[in-house]
């Protein structure tokens, strides 16, 4: 809620009024003095001293103040003032109509009440029955423009700056080739502006950073701060090789145009060939605004660009009118904002970690922040020259990002705030030694960027990961052997000898062999940690550790899933051996090729390569593998064991997909994912993981989620499973009936 509408309310007492306190003047005080200073770091020099998050925390809180003490604020608070000022670089030009901000709400509740207040303000005055409609839009993470343009004609174009004058950034706006310089059609105003954000497309921000950082140059932190850096380059030249877009998102100043709603107005300015978004929608009743708001966060990070929110508002322009602003934002709009996936917070140290080939990355140890709905004290650096490039020094402030489910991952520092830090931060330096074996590292070769270690055998970190790798979903699924578990196999606590050396061993294991494995955990009292340790059992509960012939039920059940392995599918096997390059597609190409695990252990690196989906690289890690004795050990001692190495081959099943690649999505109600992949492999056809022009289908089950909508904007056609049926049957004839390409043209809701 705006401070306006507070300080009236306390002037009506509705709101007691308090006589602020010492304390809480000094406070405010401090406070919008430290608003004013990031805002400026924000809008004027590009350079964020704090996240989002924070700031808007900063600034809620200022509202809060304002709200129960109305006499602290002033004209120059900044409550009342649109964010930004107007760079000394570029020439000042005044908005022929002002610009305003939006009014901030950050959870559903907040939505529905702000909703709730605009009905109540559409009845005050008179407003139409039914209720208002609800333009439901994307809050583009990029700068807001405002474009001039004159009997057709690109006249000008400008920063918001402080609402009332911005910059102008004419030069550099002409070399976005999305902005028309000459509107097409006929009927546009003799003079108009339109409002707009630039942005990066994401793809395209991901392809620029990591061409900065293979220049050895520091990434860029994010696309909104790379779009407003792009437009305020003094060289137009640099501005034009940024790849950046604008959608339009309203109308300032206009001569002569009669439109009923701002819908209605998107799409006379569509005709006139500016760019407007593919993802608004006209919603009738707040219940669809939610779903609206759900749907894209589910999705926010497989659209065109990046979003922090949702913008809601009346669409019809007689209501806006009528409901007017305050000093500062709209009445008849608001922006949803989603919780902050990026945030700053402190570096700690810098550490490394050994996967199952050896690579030894670096990663962040963090003061715990939480982002993205969770708590996050550890983040991937990926490999010593990606430190380098994002300049990152331990006891840095970092922006940290995490986007959904994807790895935590440190974006680079805040420069800004170095010099304070200064002289406690420090460079990274990368280890020379293995820290879980001692060997010493070998540096990066053939092109790999990796520095690995050597010990591949021996090293208990690559053998607790690859013990972990094995029992995954994508390999011999064994719910049991998680992490944790993997470790206690492989690395118990001193004196134990780890009851799996090798890998080689895991199907030999008998419930007697765990007995004496035990992990070091933290003692507690109360459900509080107290700084000791013990070491515990870890298969076997401390009653049963007296009694190890009767396993604990997590033992029992890790065993009847080692049984159930041995019958798992030749290029799960495959999977699991963890052999470089080699990942489930090109497991299973193998399998559907050669059958058996002697049939690939006899092939040439040249009829390795020759299968489709393998390739030269894959086929010569393959064919090195085998050349370890100890690897070819863990073959044999797993098919001594009674692991499946041979696949039934259906030399029946018709070879209806040739040349086709086939993408399946959600859940079919009779086929699992895999048991869909294998039908498609055995048929000729490629089982691709993602969607793209060159996807011939896409078979949509329930809970379809991304790809479906990519399937859709690229007028792909989509089964249901009965369409499946028939093209496995009957190749691209059969399912004629059940394919259902998409308007290309439309909204991609």
């Amino acid at each position: 809620m705006n401070a306006e509408i507070n300080a009236e309310e306390s002037a009506t007492g509705t709101a007691p009024e308090v006589v602020p306190s010492e304390s809480v003047r000094t406070e405010y005080l401090d406070l919008a003095d430290r608003v004013r200073t990031y805002r400026f770091a924000y809008y004027q020099e590009d350079s964020p001293v704090v996240s989002d998050a924070e700031f808007d925390e900063l600034f809620r809180r200022l509202e809060e103040l304002e709200a129960l003490h109305p006499e602290l604020v002033s004209n120059d608070s900044p409550t009342q003032e649109v964010g930004g000022e107007v760079s000394a670089a570029f020439a000042a030009v005044d908005h022929l109509q002002r610009m305003y901000s939006l009014e901030d709400v950050f959870s559903l509740g907040e939505l529905q009440a702000w909703i709730a207040k605009a009905e109540a303000g559409v009845a005050k005055i008179g407003g139409s029955n039914p209720p208002p409609a609800w333009l439901t839009e994307l809050k583009i993470d990029g700068l807001a423009v405002n474009l001039l343009y004159r009997d057709g004609k690109l006249i000008r174009a400008a920063t918001r700056g402080d609402g009332t004058t911005g910059e102008d950034i004419t030069h550099n706006v002409l070399t976005i080739k999305e902005i028309p310089q000459l509107l097409t059609g006929t009927g546009f105003p003799a003079e108009m502006e339109i409002r707009g954000e630039v942005f990066i497309p994401s793809q395209a921000f991901a392809e620029f950073n990591e061409a900065l950082v293979d220049a050895g140059k520091a990434p860029l932190a994010n696309p909104r701060n790379a779009a407003a850096g792009s437009l305020r380059q003094k060289d137009p030249a640099e501005t034009a090789k940024r790849p950046l877009r604008m959608f339009v998102h309203g109308i300032g100043a206009r001569e002569g145009l009669e439109t009923a709603s701002q819908s209605e107005s998107y799409a006379l300015l569509k005709e006139w060939g500016l760019p407007i978004s593919p993802y608004f929608q006209v919603l009738a009743t707040p219940e669809q605004v939610i779903e609206f708001i759900s749907n894209h966060g589910d999705k926010r990070h497989s659209l065109l660009h990046e979003i922090d929110g949702i913008v809601v508002k009346i669409d019809d322009f007689a209501t806006q009118r009528a409901l007017g602003y305050t000093s500062r934002v709209p009445r008849w709009a608001v922006a949803y904002k989603y919780p902050p996936e990026e945030v700053h917070t402190k570096l700690l140290e810098i550490a490394v970690n050994v996967g199952r080939t050896g690579r030894v990355t670096p990663y962040g140890i963090m003061e715990p922040v939480k982002v993205a709905g969770s708590t996050v004290e550890m983040a991937t650096l990926h490999n010593q020259d990606v430190v380098k490039a994002k300049g990152v020094m331990i006891g840095d402030i970092v922006i940290l990002r995490k986007a959904g489910d994807v790895i935590p991952e440190i974006v680079g520092p805040v420069l800004a705030l170095r010099e304070l830090q200064h002289p406690a931060v420090r460079a990274f330096v990368m280890p020379t030694q293995c820290p879980s074996c001692g060997t010493p590292l070998a540096p990066a070769k053939d092109g790999d960027i990796d520095i690995r270690c050597p010990n591949s055998r021996s090293c208990p970190a690559q053998l607790s990961q690859r013990v972990a790798h094995l029992a995954g979903r994508g390999a011999f699924d064994i719910e049991a052997l998680g992490d944790e578990a993997a470790f206690a196999l492989t690395q118990p606590a001193e004196p134990e000898i780890p009851p799996l050396t090798t890998e080689a061993l895991l199907f030999d294991l008998v419930p007697e062999d765990l007995e004496a494995v035990r992990i070091r955990r933290e003692k507690r009292s109360k459900g509080v940690g107290t700084g000791e340790f013990e070491l515990v059992p870890y298969f076997f509960s401390k009653a049963t550790a007296k009694a190890p012939s009767k396993p604990t039920s997590n033992t029992d059940k890790l065993f009847k899933e080692l049984e159930k392995a041995k019958s798992q599918p030749l290029w799960r096997v495959l999977v699991a051996l963890s052999i470089r390059h080699v990942g489930p597609r090109a497991s299973r190409a193998m399998a559907t090729a050669f059958g058996t695990m002697d049939a690939i252990r006899q092939a040439s690196e040249e009829q390795l390569a020759g299968v489709d989906g393998v390739g030269p690289t894959i086929a010569a890690a393959l064919t090195e593998w085998f050349t370890e004795d100890w690897h070819r050990d863990i073959v044999d001692s797993w098919a001594a064991a009674g692991v499946r190495m041979a696949d039934e081959q259906d030399a029946s099943a018709p070879r209806t997909l040739e040349g086709l690649t086939i993408v399946v999505t959600g859940s079919l109600p009779n086929f699992s994912r895999d048991e869909a992949k294998e039908a498609i492999l055995i048929r000729g056809g490629k089982a691709a993981g993602s969607v793209s022009k060159n996807t011939s289908y896409v078979v949509a089950g329930e809970s379809a989620g991304t790809k479906l909508d990519k399937a859709e904007q690229l007028g792909i056609p989509v089964l249901d499973e009965d369409g499946f049926r028939e093209l496995l049957v009957a190749g691209p004839a059969g399912p004629a009936g059940h394919a259902e390409p998409s308007d290309t043209d439309g909204d991609s809701e």
